[in-house]
């Protein structure tokens, strides 16, 4: 039988500067999008699409009712160049059960940017 669920494909942020937001994004995961336009920006990490669309209004706390974590293979120095950066603590990083390890951080428009350290995870092949 066949899998109808094929896997995550997209984590979308909520931004009110889409062109601020662009191009904070492209420092902090050290990439530049691949698809540009006035209504959504996509930028290609590891395979996997991070978009960015613009907010109707601004709110005044964004809910944290979802968290993407991006794989990553040192999560100390990941979560230091967010920071360095402008991103804020959310969580920082800690075991979650050896050898894992996350790490969420705040984007400037309030996002949850979350980082894991999984050495025993595979994508399927």
């Amino acid at each position: 039988m066949k899998k109808s669920i094929l896997g995550l494909r997209t984590a979308i942020y909520m931004v009110s500067d889409l062109n601020e937001a662009k191009a904070w994004y492209a420092r902090a995961f050290e990439t530049q999008p691949y698809f540009d336009e006035p209504f959504y920006v996509g930028f290609n990490i590891g395979g996997y699409e991070l978009g960015l669309l613009p907010e109707e209004e601004t709110p005044t706390q964004k809910a944290p009712t979802v968290i993407t974590y991006w794989g990553v293979e040192d999560i100390e120095k990941v979560y230091q160049h967010f920071l360095s950066l402008g991103a804020t603590t959310h969580e920082a990083p800690n075991s979650v059960g050896e050898p894992l390890m996350v790490a969420t951080v705040f984007d400037p428009w309030g996002n949850i940017v979350g980082f894991i350290y999984n050495p025993v995870f595979e994508l399927p092949k």
